[in-house]
């Protein structure tokens, strides 16, 4: 009767353990997907950000390069021209960050870093454990109690 009674607690516990991870990996998987996501939501905000501030900032850049350019034919004086030159580069900057392909080759170059550089990549004092979070936290906590 013993036997009945292990054979089936060990077959219940036999699926209990598939469940658990099963559930564990489709726990992972939406982790996973939920990361990407908000990944993809604050690139797009960071595109929408650039697109936006590029409409002010082309404007300003229309209107001081409009100015600018008509003070120096009027009191002839090309120096009033020198302010155009680091301002087309931000507007040039702002308009890859928007509309060209900037994201594209920082994605490139970041992957060239991920594949060749990863000494670059290092934290320094090596990998968070959790014995080194320990020791911070019981290291914090003993700080907050001495005082």
């Amino acid at each position: 009767m013993g036997f009945i009674f292990s054979k089936s607690m060990n077959e219940n516990m036999k699926n209990q353990q598939e469940f658990m991870v099963t559930h564990a990996d489709l726990q992972l998987e939406r982790q996973l997907t939920l990361q990407n996501e908000m990944r993809e939501r604050l690139m797009a905000m960071q595109i929408a950000w650039s697109r936006e501030f590029l409409k002010y900032f082309g404007t300003f850049f229309g209107i001081a390069a409009f100015s600018l350019t008509s003070g120096a034919i009027k009191r002839k004086k090309p120096a009033f021209l020198v302010p155009i030159v680091p301002l087309g580069f931000i507007f040039a900057y702002q308009y890859d960050l928007g509309y060209g392909t900037l994201l594209q080759r920082m994605k490139g170059e970041a992957e060239n870093v991920l594949d060749t550089e990863k000494s670059k990549l290092q934290l320094p004092k090596g990998t968070i454990t959790f014995e080194s979070l320990e020791k911070a936290r019981k290291e914090q906590s003993q700080f907050f109690t001495d005082k």
